[in-house]
């Protein structure tokens, strides 16, 4: 059963190769929003994976998320995820990520369980119709 309430972290120092130029996203040289919600992602897959049966994974279905504050490139970010609500297929998150200053985003997050193999075998049926 998915608890309500268990959280998960990621941390990472942004490089350049994380900024919003790499991504392109922005021409600056500062962290970049998808590299951002890359992370808000991550930590909410690994938050929920040892929920999960055998076989079983999750995919990100929805993101909403704000971008609230610059970080400079060789700073330290996290971000955070916490399981709000869940079903048996679908488990939405509290996302925050927060730079050594403070907050810099927030937002929902959804992620769908899935049975990873026939999930496979669907996307790459999309092979064939091409």
């Amino acid at each position: 059963m998915i608890k309500i309430g268990s959280k998960f972290s990621v941390e990472a120092t942004v490089s350049d190769q994380m900024s919003a130029a790499v991504a392109g996203s922005g021409a600056l040289p500062v962290f970049g929003t998808p590299f951002m919600l890359a992370m808000m992602e991550s930590a909410a897959m690994q938050c929920l994976q040892p929920f999960l049966e055998e076989g079983q994974g999750s995919v990100g279905t929805h993101l909403n998320v704000s971008h609230e504050s610059p970080t400079p490139i060789g700073m330290k970010v996290r971000a955070e995820a916490e399981i709000i609500a869940a079903d048996t297929k679908m488990v939405e998150f509290k996302v925050t990520a927060y730079d050594e200053v403070g907050l810099i985003g927030q937002g929902t997050h959804q992620r769908a369980v899935i049975a990873s193999d026939r999930f496979l075998t669907k996307c790459n049926a999309k092979l064939e119709k091409r």
